[in-house]
């Protein structure tokens, strides 16, 4: 009877609709696919970009519509060149689960996708990547690739001959490009000014941000290309010999992410550095950062051109000042804790904190930076040479600042115990950093304790953070911001240095005079230069006035500066 019933209906009736469902696998060209993801992306992978450019445009919807118009056309143009049609769905389904990824993190965290942003996420390391699988993540990943990407799944492509499909698609993007450039004409005041006002708006524009700086960085030559490095300051001479009086050993301490305006020496409304307060230091108050981020500060600082004559592919292809020093007879160590030199220590003598295995300091993740001060300073051997070590911390790496220093350093309540900071108060967030701030003064305090006991060397200690932190201000988090665009919290960083007496003595070294100059503005520039005059080394490569202790030591010393300043 019922199946009389089932029958006699008409067909669209009787076929339940689920199955309907489940046999659409609908027939698309792979243009048609392109137009569709660029709208699909430009609606819902640009909250950002449209805040400001609407926010810019006001009531103009003319303009509002041929800007997202033009983004379609754009987009088009980028997926029109990567996808392809024996490849067309798992390309576009990456892009899917990658742009979710991206969208999130810049909602987030306020990130923008220029080229460095993207390489430190190329250079990420597996702790600091787990860090950032937070909770949050996963449903957005599912809303904004996975249920899109078993849409996806269902289609079919309709495939051409090559012959065909070049045509065709010669002639998609030839479409697309005179869609944005009518767009482009539309809105051109409008779009002129926003990125004249607010130029760091195009690094908001996902995908193809993400996708312009991944080719970029494709294109560029990769900091670990294995073509050698080009030496550097080849004209450098010691001018006072390694055996005279003790040998110097200089304890270089590259901080991560700890800003000036947190930083209790330079005034700051909480003492977050109560050890250093207490000790002879000289503390520089107006120090600039090379970069926002570790991968470009870390080769800047280094090098003998810095921020001043910076030149990201003249930097990374030659050698650091630490390959000058070890030329010249100076040991060298780079002791690590976080991800690594970024090619400053290439060939150099490296230790990874990461094989330390201290039950008390370190975890299946990470060590705690008091891990760096094993073995420091080491044995002064009767015939020793000179040496830096440099320590490179952890710090304040974010977002887990809670995760940076042990439960006795709790000092500042309530803290933010998460990773996802958006969850977190403000005041949750600033006292679990500076906890973390707290627990570097103790370690940089008990390192110079330990160099000032040691009698085997005359010692002198600098410290310096790599780049700042944005703490929730104008809505930014973490760091990495473009240079041009990067606010100050990004940029402005602490800087500290110690010397033992004897070596101050040895160097006529005017410590009020240093006192003094370090009242003054000073940058990463200075720090090539400094490291060397402090070793008594001469080079054309010295950028006259950088050396930060030359206008303090006595004549008999010389400052090691040159009348004229060469290319390296």
């Amino acid at each position: 009877m019922a199946e009389s019933i089932a029958s006699a209906l008409p067909r669209r009736f009787a076929t339940p609709p689920w199955r309907a469902v489940v046999a659409w696998r609908p027939l698309v060209t792979v243009e048609a696919l392109v137009i569709l993801a660029s709208g699909y992306f430009v609606l819902t992978a640009n909250q950002p970009f449209w805040q400001a450019a609407l926010a810019h445009a006001g009531d103009n919807r003319v303009s509002a519509v041929a800007v997202f118009v033009a983004l379609i056309g754009l987009h088009g143009l980028l997926l029109g060149a990567l996808v392809v049609n024996r490849w067309a769905r798992p390309t576009l389904a990456l892009l899917l689960v990658t742009t979710a990824f991206a969208t999130y993190y810049m909602q987030a965290y306020g990130a923008y996708l220029d080229a460095d942003m993207l390489r430190n996420v190329l250079h990420t390391d597996p702790a600091e990547a787990r860090e950032l699988l937070t909770p949050g993540l996963f449903p957005h990943v599912l809303l904004y690739a996975v249920l899109p990407g078993v849409v996806l799944y269902r289609v079919r492509v309709l495939r051409r001959r090559p012959l065909q499909a070049v045509l065709v698609r010669g002639a998609f993007l030839l479409g697309m490009w005179v869609l944005v450039m009518a767009a482009g004409a539309v809105s051109f005041k409008e779009v002129s000014s926003l990125l004249r006002n607010r130029h760091e708006v195009r690094y908001l524009i996902t995908p193809a941000n993400y996708l312009y700086g991944l080719g970029r960085l494709a294109f560029s030559q990769p900091p670990t290309s294995n073509r050698p490095l080009l030496p550097i300051a080849v004209d450098a001479r010691a001018t006072r010999p390694a055996t005279a009086g003790k040998p110097r050993l200089l304890v270089l301490v590259v901080g991560e992410t700890v800003r000036a305006q947190n930083w209790g020496l330079n005034g700051y409304r909480r003492q977050t550095t109560p050890r250093l307060a207490g000790l002879d230091i000289i503390n520089f108050r107006d120090m600039q950062a090379c970069g926002s981020s570790t991968e470009a500060s870390l080769p800047c600082m280094f090098s003998p051109w810095g921020r001043a004559k910076y030149d990201e592919a003249r930097i990374r292809s030659h050698q650091s000042l630490l390959h000058v020093l070890q030329r010249l007879g100076v040991e060298v160590l780079w002791r690590d804790n976080q991800s690594g030199c970024k090619g400053v220590c290439a060939g150099l003598a490296f230790e990874s904190t990461a094989a330390a295995g201290d039950p008390v300091l370190c975890d299946r993740l990470r060590c705690l930076d008091e891990v760096l001060l094993k073995g420091l300073p080491p044995r002064a051997e009767s015939r020793a040479r000179d040496r830096v070590i440099v320590l490179h911390m952890l710090g304040n790496h974010g977002p887990s600042y809670f995760d940076r220093y042990p439960p006795e350093f709790e000092t500042f309540v309530p803290t933010c115990r998460s990773a996802e900071l958006g969850r977190c108060s403000r005041d949750q967030i600033v006292n679990a950093y500076d906890n973390a701030v707290l627990y570097t003064d103790h370690v940089l305090a008990g390192a110079i304790e330990r160099l000032d006991a040691a009698e085997g060397y005359d010692s002198a200690l600098i410290y310096l953070s790599d780049h700042g932190e944005s703490l929730g201000e104008k809505g930014l988090y973490l760091h990495g911001m473009p240079y041009a665009i990067a606010p100050r919290e990004q940029l402005r960083v602490p800087m500290l240095m110690w010397f033992k007496p004897r070596l101050a003595a040895a160097m006529d070294l005017d410590l009020p005079c240093l006192q003094r100059r370090a009242g003054m503005p000073a940058s990463h520039d200075n720090l090539f230069s400094t490291v060397l005059g402090l070793f008594d080394i001469r080079t054309a490569a010295i950028t006259p006035g950088r050396d930060l202790l030359a206008a303090c030591r006595g004549p008999g010393d010389g400052d090691g500066t040159p009348g004229v300043l060469a290319a390296p």
